[in-house]
């Protein structure tokens, strides 16, 4: 008999698609192309083959390389490769606690409320501190994060720079009272807390890492003055406001470019508007993008005119944008890289074909899209002539078809249905209605594209979808997809710059127990894959983000997955292991290493938030879900990184 499916788990609002096209999902391919699959010979697809999930009985995903191309990283003759994963996997946990396997050792670095620089102002644990404390402290809720190292291997590997997103605020936890009523005070507070900081760290002889003085040190907040560059201007039209441009929100994964600079990426920007005016109404444009007069429950717009989509209508335009910051250059304005499109930027990660820059991003809405930029010409060439290669190039989405083969569809104003006489004026509205240019030309709706990470060995590229609503035109191998899955592709030629390719499913995530098509075990089987990353050796870094209103809940299908985690994958062998899990109602998300690969840090978010198994935090029991990192009965919990080593010093994961 079967394994009963659950019920797909209450939405959240990037559960809610946005997108009213007509556009083939990624379902519907996939169906089509299962229906004809070959069969998998030798842990290589046949031509029309189908990579699906793990192998039976063996707890690793498909290890074979994407139809038509050849297999990478085995050993010369024909040999099994050398597998990457040198850790004894870690159970499952409830605990509020946060777990590596034996033979490592964790430190907390940077909680929420950290000073940047020692010496500045203290963190007060019943949440108490000022906007103005707060815009000198680590920021709430870290996502995605780089070290940028100073000096050479050796010495970059003791000494650098942190920089950090701060993806939203729990509001509950933020202010001493709550977010019952929406203040000026509370509003400038939240701004604070979001944003991205930059704060230089090193190793000492006790072993540990620390925050050292540095005059690279800075936050940069949604109230920090920011420019705008590429063909979307300060000056357009749609985003004259009442007030300069300012601020970046909702920074939730991250890229770096190869001239060593951060990109934060605006995700659920639209959360923070709404209005109070009745005779407000949105836009198509605003329609799809999720923007509304109730917006996302912050209620800014009730105390701070900026925010209301009546009274300054073109500061919502002012964001969803891919946010270049030089952290070593603390003088430096932010600016938005508007080439590289308007929508809700997962991440932004680049890399290299022939000298050009190829930066990738997804769109993290049910039913939305993945993108690629490809820079026109030598990125250094660029540089050298005093230009950003982040602001000369094409805009790409996907179609993904149902023979394994692919197509990057050109977002050029004048090519095919982006014209003026399709109601297209120029490159600067093209990019503004990012989403509905994608949606003209054709793109392949997808499962909640997440972030995205390209294997520094074979250049295949590989993203996390993290789950799908079930609505009729489903985005992932299953209807409904409550725990997502990820999917693999190799530009032609293996050049990234490539407008064709083919894919394939690497992992289809789950716990069997519920659904009979996932053979992951118990030393892997996890839901919602979100963060992905890639180390040097060619590990690949898969990170959790299971919905509180699902997490530990059996009624949802994940009591046996337990709270989130983080597994690392060998891509040449499939074998994946579970590495590391963390406390109640938090997020794993943002990885980074050292260049010896011998720090890691990690980031949890949101622990403690509203879970539907644990509680709710309030104002007078703060900690009713989780505690940590402090486990103070008087205190709060806090996003933090954390730093995580071997014991005698060797590779992570090795």
């Amino acid at each position: 008999m079967a394994a009963q499916r659950p019920v797909f788990p209450e939405f959240d609002p990037d559960d809610v698609s946005s997108n009213p096209s007509g556009n083939r999902s990624f379902g519907e391919v996939v169906q089509q192309r299962m229906s004809r699959r070959a069969a998998l010979k030798g842990g290589t697809a046949a031509a029309a083959g189908f990579l699906v999930a793990a192998q039976a009985g063996t707890g690793t995903a498909a290890a074979a390389t994407p139809a038509g191309r050849g297999g990478g990283g085995g050993r010369p003759g024909g040999g099994s490769p050398r597998g990457l994963l040198g850790f004894t996997p870690v159970p499952t946990s409830t605990a509020d606690d946060f777990t590596v396997p034996e033979g490592y050792e964790t430190q907390v670095l940077i909680p929420w409320g950290t000073p940047i620089r020692p010496g500045g102002p203290r963190w007060r644990k019943d949440g108490s501190n000022s906007a103005e404390e707060q815009a000198e402290q680590i920021g709430m809720n870290h996502d995605g994060m780089h070290f940028f190292p100073l000096g050479n291997t050796r010495e970059g590997s003791r000494r650098g720079l942190l920089v950090l997103n701060h993806e939203y605020v729990d509001q509950s936890l933020l202010f001493p009272d709550g977010a019952e009523e929406m203040t000026a005070d509370k509003v400038r507070k939240a701004l604070a807390a979001h944003g991205v900081s930059v704060v230089e760290i090193e190793r000492r002889r006790d072993g540990d890492w620390h925050v050292v003085d540095s005059r690279r040190a800075r936050r940069v907040t949604g109230s920090t003055p920011v420019d705008f560059s590429g063909p979307v201007k300060a000056s357009h039209p749609s985003l004259r406001a009442d007030n300069e441009p300012l601020g970046t929100l909702n920074n939730c994964s991250n890229g770096y470019t190869p001239w060593g600079t951060y990109l934060a990426c605006e995700e659920n920007w639209n959360n923070y508007f709404g209005t109070q005016d009745p005779s407000w109404t949105p836009t198509a444009s605003q329609k799809r993008y999720g923007v509304s007069a109730s917006g996302g429950g912050f209620r800014w717009h009730e105390a701070d005119p900026r925010f209301d989509l009546a009274a300054n209508p073109g500061e919502v335009n002012r964001f969803g944008w891919i946010v270049e910051i030089d952290p070593k250059n603390p003088d430096a304005k932010p600016v938005k890289r508007t080439a590289l499109g308007r929508v809700k930027h997962e991440g932004c990660t680049v890399t290299e074909s022939r000298g050009r820059v190829v930066a990738y991003t997804g769109d993290d809405q049910d039913g939305d899209y993945i993108y690629k930029f490809v820079g026109h010409g030598s990125w250094r060439v660029q540089r050298a002539l005093g230009r950003s290669p982040l602001d000369h190039g094409t805009l790409y989405v996907a179609r993904f078809d149902d023979d394994g083969s692919g197509e990057w569809l050109p977002l050029e104003h004048g090519t095919g249905a982006l014209t003026t006489a399709g109601g297209w004026a120029d490159q600067a509205d093209v990019l503004l209605r990012t989403r509905e240019a994608a949606d003209a030309v054709g793109a392949t709706k997808m499962d909640r594209p997440e972030w995205i990470s390209v294997d520094p060995r074979t250049k295949d590229v590989y993203c996390t979808l993290t789950n799908g609503s079930g609505w009729n035109s489903a985005v992932s191998p299953r209807k409904p997809n409550p725990y997502g899955h990820i999917v693999r592709w190799t530009e032609r030629g293996g050049d990234n710059a490539a407008t064709t390719f083919e894919w394939d499913i690497f992992l289809l995530a789950g716990d069997p127990a519920y659904d009979d098509q996932v053979t992951l075990d118990e030393s892997n089987l996890f839901g919602s894959p979100d963060g992905l990353a890639f180390d040097d050796d060619g590990r690949l870094w898969i990170q959790t983000d299971v919905s509180n209103s699902s997490q530990n809940l059996a009624s949802k299908g994940y009591d046996n997955i337990g709270n989130n985690q983080m597994l690392a994958a060998d891509p040449r062998t499939g074998e994946i292991r579970r590495f590391l899990t963390g406390p109640r109602g938090a997020e794993i998300s943002g990885v980074t290493f050292t260049p010896d690969r011998r720090t890691m840090f990690v980031n949890v978010q949101h622990p403690g938030e509203a879970t539907t198994a644990w509680g709710t935090p309030t104002p007078e029991n703060p900690r009713a879900v989780s505690n940590w990192p402090d486990f103070d009965p008087e205190g709060r919990p806090r996003s933090a990184t954390v730093v995580v080593r071997r014991t005698d010093g060797g590779v992570i994961g090795s």
